[in-house]
Protein backbone atom coordinates (compact mmCIF):
# COMPACT_ATOMS: atom_id res chain seq x y z
CA UNK A 1 0.00 0.00 0.00
CA UNK A 2 2.31 2.46 0.86
CA UNK A 3 4.38 1.49 -2.16
CA UNK A 4 1.36 2.80 -4.59
CA UNK A 5 1.34 5.83 -2.51
CA UNK A 6 4.78 6.38 -3.32
CA UNK A 7 4.32 6.07 -7.11
CA UNK A 8 1.09 8.07 -6.89
CA UNK A 9 3.45 11.18 -5.48
CA UNK A 10 5.82 10.41 -7.87
CA UNK A 11 3.64 10.52 -11.18
CA UNK A 12 2.61 13.92 -10.04
CA UNK A 13 6.05 15.62 -9.94
CA UNK A 14 6.48 13.85 -13.23
CA UNK A 15 2.91 15.17 -14.49
CA UNK A 16 2.64 18.72 -13.08
CA UNK A 17 5.34 21.01 -13.28
CA UNK A 18 4.03 23.36 -10.28
CA UNK A 19 4.81 20.50 -7.62
CA UNK A 20 7.04 21.35 -5.50
CA UNK A 21 7.79 19.51 -2.53
CA UNK A 22 5.52 16.31 -1.40
CA UNK A 23 4.49 18.43 1.71
CA UNK A 24 3.06 20.42 -0.74
CA UNK A 25 1.54 17.01 -3.22
CA UNK A 26 0.46 15.74 0.01
CA UNK A 27 -1.27 18.34 1.66
CA UNK A 28 -3.39 20.30 -1.53
CA UNK A 29 -3.64 18.19 -4.85
CA UNK A 30 -7.35 16.59 -4.27
CA UNK A 31 -6.49 14.62 -7.25
CA UNK A 32 -4.14 12.58 -5.24
CA UNK A 33 -6.46 12.50 -2.16
CA UNK A 34 -9.25 11.19 -4.42
CA UNK A 35 -7.49 8.42 -5.69
CA UNK A 36 -5.85 7.60 -2.25
CA UNK A 37 -9.71 7.57 -0.59
CA UNK A 38 -10.27 5.48 -3.23
CA UNK A 39 -8.03 2.63 -2.70
CA UNK A 40 -9.82 2.54 0.33
CA UNK A 41 -13.04 2.18 -0.95
CA UNK A 42 -12.12 -0.20 -3.65
CA UNK A 43 -11.01 -2.28 -1.05
CA UNK A 44 -13.65 -2.22 1.41
CA UNK A 45 -16.21 -2.80 -1.95
CA UNK A 46 -14.24 -5.73 -2.51
CA UNK A 47 -14.66 -7.24 0.79
CA UNK A 48 -18.65 -6.89 0.89
CA UNK A 49 -18.68 -3.58 2.83
CA UNK A 50 -20.20 -1.86 0.15
CA UNK A 51 -21.87 0.66 2.41
CA UNK A 52 -19.07 1.82 4.17
CA UNK A 53 -16.90 2.15 0.85
CA UNK A 54 -20.13 4.08 -0.99
CA UNK A 55 -19.99 6.08 2.46
CA UNK A 56 -16.28 7.08 2.13
CA UNK A 57 -16.45 7.56 -1.61
CA UNK A 58 -18.67 10.21 -0.42
CA UNK A 59 -17.04 11.77 1.89
CA UNK A 60 -13.84 12.13 -0.69
CA UNK A 61 -16.21 13.63 -3.13
CA UNK A 62 -17.33 16.02 -0.81
CA UNK A 63 -13.63 16.93 -0.13
CA UNK A 64 -12.41 16.91 -3.63
CA UNK A 65 -15.35 17.48 -6.39
CA UNK A 66 -13.72 14.29 -7.60
CA UNK A 67 -16.73 11.54 -7.67
CA UNK A 68 -14.97 7.58 -8.08
CA UNK A 69 -17.10 4.76 -7.63
CA UNK A 70 -15.94 2.26 -5.80
CA UNK A 71 -16.28 0.00 -8.00
CA UNK A 72 -13.93 1.53 -10.41
CA UNK A 73 -10.72 -0.86 -11.02
CA UNK A 74 -7.89 1.74 -11.18
CA UNK A 75 -4.55 0.71 -12.30
CA UNK A 76 -1.06 2.02 -10.86
CA UNK A 77 0.58 5.77 -10.86
CA UNK A 78 -2.89 7.26 -11.70
CA UNK A 79 -3.08 10.94 -11.68
CA UNK A 80 -6.10 13.33 -11.96
CA UNK A 81 -5.00 17.07 -12.42
CA UNK A 82 -6.96 19.77 -10.86
CA UNK A 83 -9.69 17.37 -10.58
CA UNK A 84 -13.18 19.15 -9.77
CA UNK A 85 -15.72 17.64 -11.83
CA UNK A 86 -14.41 14.39 -12.60
CA UNK A 87 -16.74 11.36 -13.03
CA UNK A 88 -15.74 7.74 -12.50
CA UNK A 89 -18.43 4.89 -13.10
CA UNK A 90 -19.18 1.37 -11.37
CA UNK A 91 -17.64 -0.61 -14.21
CA UNK A 92 -14.61 1.76 -15.82
CA UNK A 93 -11.20 0.74 -15.22
CA UNK A 94 -8.18 2.12 -15.89
CA UNK A 95 -5.03 0.83 -16.71
CA UNK A 96 -1.36 2.01 -15.34
CA UNK A 97 0.16 5.31 -16.06
CA UNK A 98 -3.26 7.30 -17.09
CA UNK A 99 -4.06 10.67 -16.35
CA UNK A 100 -7.22 12.71 -16.46
CA UNK A 101 -8.10 16.30 -16.43
CA UNK A 102 -11.19 18.43 -14.66
CA UNK A 103 -14.08 18.04 -15.95
CA UNK A 104 -13.59 14.16 -18.11
CA UNK A 105 -16.28 11.80 -16.93
CA UNK A 106 -15.96 7.93 -17.63
CA UNK A 107 -19.67 7.34 -17.95
CA UNK A 108 -22.31 4.81 -19.38
CA UNK A 109 -24.67 4.72 -22.00
CA UNK A 110 -27.19 2.15 -20.39
CA UNK A 111 -29.02 1.93 -17.59
CA UNK A 112 -28.61 -2.25 -17.37
CA UNK A 113 -26.11 -4.25 -15.38
CA UNK A 114 -22.78 -5.40 -16.40
CA UNK A 115 -20.34 -3.82 -18.36
CA UNK A 116 -21.59 0.13 -18.93
CA UNK A 117 -18.29 2.08 -18.93
CA UNK A 118 -15.06 2.97 -20.57
CA UNK A 119 -12.09 0.64 -20.61
CA UNK A 120 -8.49 2.34 -20.25
CA UNK A 121 -5.70 0.78 -21.16
CA UNK A 122 -1.89 2.43 -20.04
CA UNK A 123 -0.86 5.48 -21.16
CA UNK A 124 -3.74 7.21 -21.85
CA UNK A 125 -4.38 10.64 -21.72
CA UNK A 126 -8.39 12.78 -21.58
CA UNK A 127 -8.39 16.34 -21.72
CA UNK A 128 -10.18 18.59 -20.08
CA UNK A 129 -13.92 18.32 -20.11
CA UNK A 130 -13.80 15.55 -22.39
CA UNK A 131 -16.84 12.84 -21.82
CA UNK A 132 -16.17 9.15 -22.77
CA UNK A 133 -19.28 7.15 -22.64
CA UNK A 134 -20.04 3.23 -23.20
CA UNK A 135 -18.02 -0.26 -22.42
CA UNK A 136 -15.78 1.13 -24.92
CA UNK A 137 -12.06 0.65 -25.41
CA UNK A 138 -9.27 3.03 -25.32
CA UNK A 139 -5.95 1.22 -26.08
CA UNK A 140 -2.37 1.96 -25.26
CA UNK A 141 -1.06 5.48 -25.32
CA UNK A 142 -4.24 7.09 -27.04
CA UNK A 143 -5.06 10.49 -26.58
CA UNK A 144 -8.53 12.29 -26.30
CA UNK A 145 -8.78 16.22 -26.67
CA UNK A 146 -10.54 18.72 -24.34
CA UNK A 147 -14.33 18.43 -24.82
CA UNK A 148 -14.52 16.07 -27.05
CA UNK A 149 -17.36 12.99 -26.50
CA UNK A 150 -15.95 9.60 -27.47
CA UNK A 151 -18.35 7.14 -28.19
CA UNK A 152 -16.38 4.27 -30.24
CA UNK A 153 -12.89 2.52 -29.42
CA UNK A 154 -9.89 4.76 -29.56
CA UNK A 155 -6.61 2.28 -31.15
CA UNK A 156 -3.40 2.75 -29.95
CA UNK A 157 -1.73 5.90 -30.07
CA UNK A 158 -4.37 7.33 -31.91
CA UNK A 159 -5.74 11.06 -31.11
CA UNK A 160 -9.81 11.73 -30.96
CA UNK A 161 -10.75 15.29 -30.74
CA UNK A 162 -14.22 16.95 -31.48
CA UNK A 163 -18.04 16.58 -31.06
CA UNK A 164 -18.52 13.72 -31.62
CA UNK A 165 -15.12 12.05 -31.22
CA UNK A 166 -12.81 11.31 -34.66
CA UNK A 167 -9.55 10.68 -35.22
CA UNK A 168 -6.99 13.07 -35.70
CA UNK A 169 -5.28 10.99 -38.54
CA UNK A 170 -1.69 11.53 -39.92
CA UNK A 171 -2.14 11.34 -43.65
CA UNK A 172 -5.54 12.68 -44.09
CA UNK A 173 -8.08 11.47 -47.28
CA UNK A 174 -8.05 12.04 -50.56
CA UNK A 175 -9.35 15.62 -50.64
CA UNK A 176 -6.92 16.43 -47.76
CA UNK A 177 -3.85 15.92 -49.39
CA UNK A 178 -5.70 17.79 -52.81
CA UNK A 179 -6.05 21.21 -50.09
CA UNK A 180 -2.56 20.85 -48.59
CA UNK A 181 -1.40 20.54 -52.94
CA UNK A 182 -3.52 23.84 -53.66
CA UNK A 183 -2.56 25.79 -50.55
CA UNK A 184 1.11 25.09 -51.07
CA UNK A 185 0.76 26.41 -54.61
CA UNK A 186 -0.88 29.65 -54.00
CA UNK A 187 1.44 29.84 -51.57
CA UNK A 188 -0.92 29.49 -48.05
CA UNK A 189 -0.68 26.74 -45.66
CA UNK A 190 -3.93 26.30 -43.91
CA UNK A 191 -3.01 23.37 -41.89
CA UNK A 192 -0.39 25.03 -40.02
CA UNK A 193 -2.13 25.89 -36.79
CA UNK A 194 -5.71 24.64 -37.19
CA UNK A 195 -5.62 21.45 -39.69
CA UNK A 196 -7.82 19.51 -37.35
CA UNK A 197 -9.84 22.49 -36.30
CA UNK A 198 -14.17 22.61 -36.56
CA UNK A 199 -13.54 26.79 -36.76
CA UNK A 200 -15.63 28.47 -39.47
CA UNK A 201 -13.09 30.24 -40.68
CA UNK A 202 -10.68 26.99 -41.48
CA UNK A 203 -14.08 25.32 -43.03
CA UNK A 204 -14.76 28.47 -45.22
CA UNK A 205 -10.49 28.63 -46.46
CA UNK A 206 -11.46 24.05 -47.12
CA UNK A 207 -13.96 25.56 -49.83
CA UNK A 208 -12.20 27.93 -51.29
CA UNK A 209 -9.28 25.33 -51.35
CA UNK A 210 -11.44 23.14 -53.32
CA UNK A 211 -12.82 25.67 -55.87
CA UNK A 212 -9.40 26.57 -56.62
CA UNK A 213 -8.44 22.77 -57.35
CA UNK A 214 -11.31 22.88 -59.55
CA UNK A 215 -10.99 25.79 -61.31
CA UNK A 216 -7.14 24.80 -62.12
CA UNK A 217 -8.04 21.68 -63.58
CA UNK A 218 -10.95 23.25 -65.52
CA UNK A 219 -8.29 25.56 -66.67
CA UNK A 220 -5.88 23.06 -67.41
CA UNK A 221 -8.30 21.13 -69.45
CA UNK A 222 -8.98 24.48 -71.54
CA UNK A 223 -5.19 25.24 -72.12
CA UNK A 224 -4.84 21.42 -73.74
CA UNK A 225 -8.06 22.51 -75.58
CA UNK A 226 -6.92 25.24 -77.12
CA UNK A 227 -3.78 23.65 -77.95
CA UNK A 228 -5.31 21.33 -79.46
CA UNK A 229 -7.16 23.13 -82.01
CA UNK A 230 -4.13 25.37 -82.67
CA UNK A 231 -3.72 28.01 -80.28
CA UNK A 232 -0.69 29.10 -78.28
CA UNK A 233 -0.73 29.07 -74.48
CA UNK A 234 2.35 30.86 -72.92
CA UNK A 235 4.21 28.87 -70.36
CA UNK A 236 4.35 30.68 -66.70
CA UNK A 237 6.97 29.22 -64.35
CA UNK A 238 5.76 27.94 -60.85
CA UNK A 239 7.33 26.37 -58.19
CA UNK A 240 7.71 22.97 -58.08
CA UNK A 241 5.60 20.63 -55.24
CA UNK A 242 7.03 17.74 -53.60
CA UNK A 243 3.67 16.14 -53.66
CA UNK A 244 1.03 12.98 -54.29
CA UNK A 245 -0.62 14.27 -57.95
CA UNK A 246 -3.95 12.73 -58.24
CA UNK A 247 -5.40 11.39 -61.43
CA UNK A 248 -9.14 10.33 -61.64
CA UNK A 249 -8.82 7.98 -58.64
CA UNK A 250 -5.78 6.66 -59.33
CA UNK A 251 -2.59 8.35 -57.63
CA UNK A 252 1.01 8.58 -58.35
CA UNK A 253 3.80 9.76 -57.09
CA UNK A 254 5.64 13.09 -59.20
CA UNK A 255 6.99 16.50 -59.48
CA UNK A 256 4.00 18.25 -60.05
CA UNK A 257 5.52 22.19 -62.11
CA UNK A 258 1.86 23.98 -63.08
CA UNK A 259 3.04 25.50 -66.59
CA UNK A 260 0.17 25.60 -68.39
CA UNK A 261 -1.42 29.03 -67.77
CA UNK A 262 -2.56 31.45 -70.41
CA UNK A 263 -0.65 34.19 -71.31
CA UNK A 264 -1.53 37.78 -71.31
CA UNK A 265 -2.42 39.80 -74.25
CA UNK A 266 0.85 40.78 -76.35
Amino acid sequence: MFSRIREDIQCVFERDPAARNVFEVLTTYPGLHAVMAHRVSHALWNIGLKWLARLNSTLSRWFTGIEIHPGARIGRRFFIDHGMGVVIGETAEIGDDCTLYHGVTLGGTSWNKGKRHPTLANNVVVGAGAKVLGPITLSDGSRVGSNAVVVKDVAAEETVIGVPGRLVTKGGSEKDRKRQVMAKKIGFDAYGITQDSDDPMVQAINLMLDHIHAMDSKMKSMCEVIEQLGGRVDDIPMPELDSLEIHGGGEKHSKIVDNTRVGDKE
